[in-house]
């Protein structure tokens, strides 16, 4: 389906706010499939993707700060999702050593356990393949990087 009929409607100023509409329309759609995916998992898309991260630096322990920069969502509360986490006892909030004012976040046993399982049965790629070729894939990648290469433009 093309996405006038999606949005319902009927123009566009022009070619390029078709797509920035285009590109958050699909951000959305995207969004929705993974909250689907990882829903009967007990987690949200945010607390899937700061496991994610925290799997990635295991066995090093991670920041708070580390975790905001490697987020998706920059908008997410990154203390408050580890906070959930630590409660469903999927990661291991403890202070540094060194220095006490900092804390270090590891993904726990427990989390490491449910990404394998989830890894198992979700797959972020599953929501791509269907629709477009390796090919397809490498251009949308090539064009989204280079749309956001630019300066930042003023709305």
């Amino acid at each position: 389906m093309n996405l006038q009929k999606e949005t319902k409607t009927k123009k566009f100023e022009n070619i390029f706010q078709q797509s920035i509409v285009n590109v958050m329309f699909t951000y959305n759609w995207c969004n929705e499939r993974v909250k689907q995916a990882v829903l009967p998992y007990d987690i949200t898309a945010q607390q899937f993707n700061v496991l994610r991260i925290l799997r990635g630096q295991y066995p090093n322990a991670s920041t708070i700060n580390l975790i905001k920069e490697r987020m998706l969502d920059k908008m997410s509360d990154a203390s408050r999702i580890v906070d959930r986490l630590k409660q469903k006892e999927l990661v291991i909030k403890e202070t540094n050593g060194a220095d006490r004012r900092a804390v270090d976040i590891m993904i726990s046993d427990k989390g490491l356990a449910l990404l394998k399982k989830m890894d198992k049965s979700i797959s972020l790629a599953a929501i791509v393949e269907p629709n477009l070729t390796s090919d397809e894939a490498e251009q949308l990648n090539v064009l989204l990087d280079k749309l956001r290469g630019g300066e930042e433009p003023t709305l």
